[in-house]
């Protein structure tokens, strides 16, 4: 498996409308076993992403989806910048796949 642990930033104020487009058509990805986008109680212009894959390459498949290609165009403009990121190698829990 492959997992991704990432913090974003959004412009001032507009946290909200960037959760809304990183949650929207994120739902049909192949080989994604959990995508969670969450709020920072620290800091009101952050989200954290946590993704689980089966492998590095649906993560990589996924990005040239319609769908996300689209997500990807309506959240641009509303990042910030981005903090710490980091590559897992998730080794199982609740909703993956036995090892």
């Amino acid at each position: 498996m492959y997992g991704l642990i990432g913090k974003m930033l959004a412009q001032p104020g507009r946290r909200d409308e960037l959760v809304r487009h990183m949650v929207g058509g994120v739902d049909a990805m192949p080989g994604c076993l959990s995508y969670v986008v969450a709020l920072d109680p620290t800091n009101p212009d952050a989200i954290w992403i946590t993704e689980v894959w089966d492998s590095q390459a649906s993560h990589q498949a996924s990005l040239k989806l319609p769908a996300v290609q689209a997500m990807i165009a309506l959240a641009r403009p509303l990042i910030a910048g981005f903090g710490e990121r980091f590559e897992t190698q998730p080794v199982g829990g609740f909703g993956l796949p036995k090892p």
